[in-house]
């Protein structure tokens, strides 16, 4: 990596001193490798939410039950800033939620 500041040039070297030719990978307490970064994805489009993405919002719908009183479950959906700054966040909330209320039978 290269970082020129004001003319000057710094170079910058990185070392990794392993005793095995495997790679780093991150791993839980249980041992299992985990993944660095799952990105989220639109649950309206599909499309991929970027950590640049500072317009997208993430909500929670809760559940209610026959009587109408919350039970403490509840249902997340992503939405992109694209889809929001198009003006789709309302309908694809709206039919993201029937589809899912069909399928938890409220």
């Amino acid at each position: 990596m290269v970082l020129r500041v004001y003319g000057i040039i710094y170079t910058y070297i990185l070392f990794c001193e392993c005793d095995s030719e495997e790679t780093l990978k991150m791993q839980n307490e249980e041992g299992q490798i985990t993944e660095l970064y799952i990105p989220r994805k639109c649950s309206a489009t599909n499309r991929l939410i970027t950590a640049k993405d500072h317009a997208s919002v993430q909500i929670n719908v809760g559940h209610l039950d026959e009587s109408g009183v919350y039970n403490g479950q509840f249902s997340t959906f992503a939405l992109c800033g694209f889809t929001r700054a198009q003006g789709d966040a309302d309908s694809g909330i709206d039919r993201l939620w029937q589809k899912k209320k069909a399928e938890i039978k409220q």
